[in-house]
């Protein structure tokens, strides 16, 4: 309940009850926050009543500004303004079900489906001065069509209705983060909108009508959406090379640093021009499409104007195909951007460590194509065998362990006061530490080229995941594991302050795993981590 209100105060509880009854029904027995039921007697001592508009920001203190919610909807809102808890609250429901379905998270797309938008094509009729269209009223709009005098694309400006606007996830892949709440209370303050967002239009083959996709400013268009405005300003290229656009995209997240692209984001990218670096050079070839037969080192040759960035995208499109594989249950404990409160891992954390220490980051010289039939091509191998070490790493550490709902938000000092949080959940997010992740990794690898030695069987270390693991070996890397799992350390509540208290380096837990302590004799361990006896 609003405790700056004198007229909710002034109540007795006969006239507050009539009060939610009024409001409820004004609601449709819904709560105004998450849309959900909300019911007065199942759900009394559990109800909140609150201003729409807060009294600070002009709203009147009076039942017309008034609205009911569940109690733990208005207290999690974030937000002081009930408007804005209420459309965040609809974002969270399309972030849920994007991710139920397997995706990131939402995007414009999902924004655009849930409101109506990305159902029509526009048609369009271009002349060398103007474009013109028309929507279903069947108006003919005109409007000038300008050219780019840097990169020679032609274009216009329009306001469209939502039905005609498209997400483009193949340029900007991003989902759309929490920050969005910031600039819905903008615009909840009738600031305007400080930058139009970029579409292109191209006509689908043989016909005149084609998609209007934007790529670029999704999180505003999204704002205004979630705020109910049904027609947005966009700037449209007419017909563009969408490589360029895409390389554009790429670039003003990488090299430029304008655009948020988080780390998984720009692989993701880099995945999508690698692809297009193979059509490209298939038609330059006159190749077909389905042929293959070329190398990594092929296309770095051959592109040797962008010889790095083509190193890049090779690496991104290994990485990429790894994170989205469905099959990897360890991304489920990954934050994409950033690191969250619910997930103990980073995406960050991961390159710096699963990838870091496995993936080949050189071109290969064999056919992409080779190996594809018979599942021995090399880089399928080490996408496979990634997957698979990183989910049995979570199998272990991770699933059933972790409580999204305990999180990672200063475990270490809620045990110091004593809070009662679970240990395998304390063991997770003290192994998803970097700098500890990092070590047991570099002791995977040794598992690893320990059990070829012992075979008298040479080894590739550089592409050591290019090489089909026996089921010994996989048996013997789910006992360090296990065995690993086992160490008192990473339950010890004790060592919250001494050892896990802050941030280690590598070298810090090298030492502990190599001699049992850490640099400055605190005791982690009773010896020092022995492979042969963690693998049986």
């Amino acid at each position: 309940m609003s405790t700056s209100s004198p007229v909710l105060a002034a109540l007795n509880n006969e006239e507050r009850r009539a009060l939610e009854n009024r409001l409820l029904q004004r609601q449709s027995g819904k709560c105004f926050i998450c849309d959900k039921v909300l019911d007065l007697v199942l759900h009394a001592g559990q109800l909140d009543v609150d201003h729409i508009e807060p009294l600070s920001r002009g709203g009147r203190d009076e039942e017309n500004n008034f609205a009911i919610t569940h109690l733990s909807c208005n207290r999690s809102k974030g937000a002081s303004d009930l408007r804005v808890a209420r459309r965040m609250a609809e974002f969270e429901q399309l972030q849920d079900s994007a991710r139920e379905a397997g995706e990131r998270g939402a995007n414009l797309g999902h924004v655009l489906r849930r409101y109506g938008g990305a159902k029509a094509n526009l048609k369009l009729k271009r002349s060398p001065d103007f474009v013109e269209f028309t929507f279903a009223d069947e108006v003919i709009h005109r409007t000038p069509l300008y050219q780019d005098r840097l990169s020679g694309m032609d274009y216009f400006f329009s306001v469209l209705p939502i039905e005609y606007l498209h997400h483009d996830d193949r340029i900007n892949p991003r989902g759309i983060g929490t920050n969005i709440r910031g600039l819905i209370e903008e615009f909840m303050k009738k600031r305007p909108q400080l930058h139009v967002s970029l579409a292109w239009w191209a006509p689908d083959d043989g016909s005149e009508a084609g998609e209007v996709k934007v790529f670029d400013g999704q999180h505003k268009a999204a704002a205004q959406i979630l705020l109910g405005v049904n027609k947005l300003p966009v700037r449209i290229f007419v017909n563009p090379d969408t490589n360029v656009l895409l390389a554009a995209n790429t670039n003003a997240g990488d090299k430029l640093r304008q655009v948020a692209f988080d780390a998984a984001v720009m692989r993701h990218l880099g995945s999508t021009l690698y692809a297009e670096r193979v059509r490209q050079y298939q038609s330059l070839k006159g190749m077909k499409e389905n042929d293959y037969s070329l190398s990594e080192r092929d296309l770095v040759t051959f592109f040797r104007g962008e010889h790095r960035e083509m190193l890049r995208y090779i690496i991104d499109a290994v990485r990429d195909s790894i994170t989205y594989n469905k099959e990897n249950k360890l991304m489920e404990f990954v934050e994409w951007s950033g690191k969250g409160a619910d997930r103990p891992l980073a995406y960050a954390t991961i390159e710096r460590t699963f990838f870091s220490e496995f993936l080949y980051r050189k071109p290969l010289e064999t056919e992409i194509s080779q190996g594809m039939d018979s599942g021995d091509n090399p880089r399928l191998v080490e996408q496979n065998q990634m997957v698979r070490l990183m989910s049995l790493f979570a199998d272990v550490f991770f699933v059933g362990s972790w409580d999204p709902e305990i999180g990672g938000r200063r475990v270490e000092s809620r045990l110091q006061k004593g809070d009662p949080i679970p240990e395998a959940h304390v063991r997770a997010w003290r192994v998803a530490r970097e700098e500890v992740l990092a070590n047991i990794l570099s002791y995977v690898r040794l598992v690893i080229e320990h059990y070829y030695a012992w075979g008298g069987q040479a080894i590739r270390k550089d592409g050591l995941l290019q090489q089909t693991f026996s089921p010994a070996l996989w048996q013997r890397l789910d006992l360090f594991l296990r065995n690993l799992a086992a160490l008192p350390c990473w339950i010890d509540k004790n060592l919250s302050i001494t050892v896990f208290g802050a941030k280690r380096n590598r070298d810090y837990w090298e030492r502990v795993f190599q001699t049992g302590r850490t640099p400055d004799g605190v005791s982690v361990l009773t010896q020092p981590l022995d492979i042969t006896k963690m693998v049986q």
